[in-house]
């Protein structure tokens, strides 16, 4: 049985992401297999990204993620805040981290930017929206508290 998530305001999670196909960093045409991020490293072999090891003849071309971050272009941000947060701030951050390295050993174009602190608490800005989810749902299964998520088109 498939359970369908259902996000703010009764929406489904394809609703909630119909604006998200329309990103200027996903290439129109895929890269040639095997290319190679000169940055990272990562891989583009057989429609993805992955980590595994370049050969001689790969192709050069910089991944999606390198270029956000050549950029300061996040796709995805996390804020966090509260008295709780303030509280558990070290915790917290390190779970945020061990979410980014499980996420980025499968899936090379999701990756933190930046953790940076603000007058409210701190904002965590990644190269995917994915990840960004992936890291608020974490963090609300973990500890609780008031989860919202916005996607912008």
């Amino acid at each position: 049985m498939k359970r369908e998530r259902v996000g703010s305001r009764g929406q489904r999670r394809e609703q909630l992401l119909e604006g998200y196909g329309k990103d200027s960093y996903k290439s129109k045409l895929k890269p040639p297999d095997p290319t190679r991020c000169p940055d990272c490293g990562a891989v583009f072999r057989n429609g993805r990204w992955s980590w595994e090891a370049a050969t001689k003849e790969a192709h050069e071309r910089v991944c999606p993620a390198c270029q956000r971050i050549r950029d300061r272009f996040p796709a995805g941000f996390v804020a966090l805040s509260g008295e709780f947060f303030r509280e558990h701030r070290d915790e917290i951050l390190h779970l945020v981290k061990h979410c980014e390295e499980t996420e980025k050993a499968a899936h090379p174009i999701q990756r933190l930017m930046a953790i940076e602190d603000t007058a409210e608490g701190v904002l965590v800005t990644t190269t995917d929206v994915h990840l960004a989810r992936n890291i608020a749902e974490r963090i609300h299964g973990a500890y609780k508290g008031s989860l919202e998520l916005h996607y912008s088109k």
